[in-house]
């Protein structure tokens, strides 16, 4: 994936907004589990009761708070609370403050007045023991320590008390104290607070219903912001992915359009066209995972570790042994996969040769009875690919269950332990169950990662293989200082002693060629197959480089001139006639596009002696065209490439044995019509029949990538015994003679 990360520069912004809502969305994940764990321990256990401090109290009650506190807390809780009653409060005051607390009818009450919270944690780490040791002498559990007789109230002794004596006193409950949990220690001062509460006339069931609320209210918030967050992660991805393969299919297309022959013979067509969609198909969904997953899960995982610590550091080692045993699951599971990931995307190049292949010899096939042959050969390919999807999917089969396994025992192993720290007074309910979501989610964050590191070797198979391609040396290129043609002359095309072999051949397949093609004549090529005549018309549009010597045209070396203005003056009509899907009108336009009017594509297509079948059809040169010219015959097909050649009016025409399909009687009329109209362009013309090259200016015979004869058909009649045994064989001594 590295080879390609050039790639993603383009969506930096969306990536670092993905990042920071990646961030958001985690944090509401983790804020959760404590909020669910205030629910349980102060919604349901403590009676909506949040702190140990009350927010109201008789008057009495903080008297009795006064006793126990030195100057500071003194002034710190005098300072936090303001005193209420008949005499300090107005009419209107008064009848709000009793309806919400009644007692206040009876006496003076202190009502909570801070909202600082170090206020609020100070008072709390006092005020609760306080609270605890007032209710264990009320319940006469500590009035042994001051020996006082009974009937006696104690607060009233303590009052009289010097400082020293209470100090003492505070000593021994503090001793006793420091004994108990601190769960014990915070229920038994909210139980008091809530004693407190009914006293004065709170209506705890409506606290306690209004604590849930508001806290299940902020949670609905929570999730309602982390959905959000995580919705538009998944809309950025997918945009993010979607740009991607666009940009990767549009520039491996461009790069292949940049390739020479010697190029595409490193790459099958089969794989290209694998590499152009399931490859960047791999690399989509890798890059969806990443931007939703790779980024998401160390976030959600060391913010799961820190907020699990500081929840309970005491149920550490069960996370240790979560995280060990997702790590030895998918250790195993990527060892044993992922040469399998890397053989899957060979084994698919596979199964598209073997289709392709099969579909373009589909006529040879059945011609052959061959069908059962190329069953089997396809049934080969498939099986193994299938072989290899299905070993990989049994493996993925098992991670899940045994991942759902490991969850659920380290679920059940918190819930064992948990119970017994609850019992014992060290944690509360609710702790135990945000520890339990918090282990769960740093499980979840490993879990995620591991479910990447499965489709990476997959995915990097598949980026290296596209990366092959845009990193592909284009070995037939511009120059880097281009040469303009000269407005003087047009279409003078010369070989100098040109030798040609194909990229990592030792043996020339073209030997010292050197000639001059000029306009307004025709030179045309003959000799037997494999002598060289298609490789040596392929050199003039540079699908090859020669190996040795010179093409001029227009007296300029060939490689010094840019590659479109060298092809914009060639029309060039291949063996293989190959058309578009489209129209007549379309494929004959192709070469210029809205540059060619309609008197021109009629010119072409009369020239091309196509303008007969043509008009059969029902809608003329708006017919539709099949791909690749299936629904056409070979001679249609020849004659269509044709004419879309000459409607190009290019300044040099090359017809690579592109009369093959046609008749003697369209041939004749078809040379007859080129002769007349193209006077003052240079054709050249491979052929295999003699009649169509025997009227040319100049003849050239090849015979094993050699010339062995120049001249016309007289002169080569004459002089080369090659060309006569061509003629020969092809025509009787009476048809030679012109």
């Amino acid at each position: 994936m590295l080879k390609l990360i050039k790639e993603f520069k383009v969506f930096i912004v969306s990536i670092l907004i993905i990042i920071g809502l990646l961030f958001l969305q985690a944090s509401t994940e983790l804020a959760l589990p404590d909020y669910m764990s205030d629910i349980v321990n102060v919604g349901i256990q403590q009676n909506g009761i949040e702190h140990l401090i009350p927010e109201v109290m008789k008057e009495d009650t903080m008297e009795k708070i006064m006793i126990f506190l030195d100057e500071d807390e003194k002034t710190l809780v005098n300072q936090s609370y303001t005193l209420i009653g008949k005499d300090h409060l107005s009419q209107n005051e008064y009848e709000k403050w009793i309806e919400r607390y009644p007692a206040l009818e009876e006496e003076n009450l202190y009502v909570l007045n801070t909202n600082s919270k170090s206020n609020i944690e100070q008072m709390n780490l006092y005020l609760g023991k306080t609270l605890l040791m007032i209710g264990a002498i009320e319940e006469g559990v500590i009035q042994s320590f001051m020996d006082l007789p009974e009937g006696t109230d104690p607060f009233i002794v303590l009052k009289q008390l010097p400082k020293e004596q209470i100090d003492a006193i505070k000593m021994r409950v503090d001793e006793q104290i420091k004994t108990l949990p601190e769960g014990i220690i915070t229920q038994s001062a909210i139980t008091y607070i809530k004693a407190l509460y009914e006293e004065i006339g709170i209506n705890i069931n409506r606290l306690q219903t209004n604590y849930i609320l508001y806290i299940g209210g902020i949670m609905l918030l929570i999730s309602l912001i982390g959905m959000g967050a995580s919705i538009t992660v998944g809309f950025l991805s997918a945009r993010i992915s979607s740009g991607l393969g666009r940009n990767l299919r549009d520039k491996v297309f461009k790069k292949v359009t940049t390739f020479s022959n010697s190029e595409f013979n490193d790459f099958s067509t089969a794989s290209l066209i694998t590499r152009s969609t399931n490859d960047i198909q791999q690399v989509q969904m890798f890059t969806v995972m990443l931007l939703r997953m790779v980024f998401y899960a160390p976030i959600l995982g060391i913010g799961g570790v820190i907020r699990a610590l500081r929840t309970n550091t005491s149920m550490a080692w069960i996370i240790a042994v979560g995280v060990l045993a997702i790590l030895t699951l998918v250790i195993v599971i990527f060892s044993t996969a992922m040469p399998k990931f890397k053989k899957i995307q060979k084994l698919v190049d596979n199964v598209n040769r073997v289709m392709r292949e099969a579909l373009t010899g589909m006529l040879v096939i059945r011609a052959f009875n061959t069908q059962k042959v190329e069953e089997e050969k396809f049934d080969n390919a498939n099986k193994d690919l299938t072989k290899t999807n299905l070993f990989v999917s049994r493996i993925m089969t098992v991670m899940m269950p045994t991942m759902m396994f490991i969850m659920n025992s380290i679920s059940l192993l918190i819930i064992w332990i948990g119970a017994k720290e609850i019992e014992n007074g060290t944690i509360q309910v609710g702790d135990m169950m945000a520890f339990m979501q918090y282990t769960m989610q740093i499980i979840m964050s490993f879990l995620m990662i591991s479910m990447i590191s499965i489709m990476l070797p997959r995915a990097s198979v598949s980026a290296q293989r596209i990366a092959e391609v845009l990193n592909k040396e284009i070995t037939i290129k511009d120059s880097v200082h281009p040469k303009n043609f000269s407005k003087d002359i047009k279409g003078v095309l010369e070989f100098r002693n040109v030798s040609f072999k194909y990229p990592r051949a030792e043996e020339y397949v073209l030997k010292n060629i050197s000639f001059t093609a000029k306009p307004g004549e025709t030179t045309a090529f003959i000799g037997g197959t494999g002598s060289g005549k298609s490789t040596l018309v392929n050199l003039i549009p540079r699908f090859f480089d020669v190996t040795e010597g010179q093409i001029l045209l227009d007296g300029i070396d060939i490689r010094e001139i840019k590659l479109h203005d060298l092809r914009e003056k060639i029309g060039y009509v291949p063996q293989k006639s190959i058309l578009f899907s489209g129209t007549i009108e379309s494929n004959i336009k192709y070469g210029k596009n809205a540059d060619v009017s309609d008197e021109d594509v009629k010119k072409a297509i009369e020239i091309a002696q196509a303008k007969e079948f043509i008009d059969k059809k029902e809608k003329g040169i708006l017919s539709e065209i099949a791909q690749g010219g299936a629904n056409v015959s070979g001679g249609q097909r020849q004659r269509l490439s044709i004419a879309r050649a000459l409607a190009k009016k290019p300044e040099i025409f090359i017809f690579d044995d592109s009369f093959s399909a046609l008749d003697f009687k369209t041939d004749a009329a078809l040379r007859k019509a080129m002769t007349e109209e193209l006077k003052n362009r240079t054709l050249l013309i491979v052929a295999q029949r003699i009649s169509t090259i025997m009227n040319a200016e100049k003849i050239i015979v090849l015979d094993e990538g050699e010339i062995v004869g120049m001249g016309t058909h007289k002169e080569l009649l004459k002089n080369c015994e090659v060309y006569r045994q061509i003629a020969l064989s092809q025509l009787s001594e009476e048809e030679l003679v012109i």
